[in-house]
């Protein structure tokens, strides 16, 4: 298992260095579809800022797009990273349920992994959940991503 371990790993780091749509936030267009959220972990610090664009209506409401800007460790980053690769064109009810999904996992202290299948590179943040103090930092961005879709109206 070490060598998965080490895999999951090299797997984070990419994405906290390769940081899938993060950017500054003032230069994203913004319009009545979409809104930001920031959200951040009183217990080291790091911050999350995060807009979510909207589209469609009903069953077929999609996030168009994500954007965000964040500090913080390597967890932090690389999940606002993974999370955008995967909600990106997804509809509000599938980001619903991936998220809470991604919530019951990093609450369940290891015993219930993250499906590769459903999740794609953020089943790497699986082994999060065996570290209490971690968790905020991987929830991070999947909270400003609720919000924000609460915000725009999803």
């Amino acid at each position: 298992m070490a060598g998965l371990d080490a895999l999951y790993q090299e797997v984070v780091l990419d994405h906290a260095k390769r940081r899938v749509g993060a950017t500054d936030l003032a230069a994203v267009h913004d319009d009545e579809r979409s809104a930001t959220s920031h959200q951040r972990n009183p217990v080291c610090g790091d911050e999350i800022t995060l807009r979510a664009s909207l589209a469609g209506s009903g069953d077929g409401e999609v996030v168009a797009d994500l954007a965000w800007e964040g500090l913080g460790c390597s967890i932090s980053q690389a999940s606002a990273s993974m999370l955008t690769e995967l909600a990106r064109g997804t509809t509000t009810a599938e980001v619903a349920r991936l998220t809470e999904g991604f919530r019951e996992a990093m609450r369940s202290k290891g015993r219930l992994p993250l499906d590769e299948e459903v999740y794609g590179d953020a089943a790497a943040l699986s082994g999060v959940s065996r570290y209490t103090a971690r968790v905020k930092c991987a929830m991070l961005a999947w909270v400003a991503l609720e919000d924000a879709v609460r915000r725009a109206g999803g």
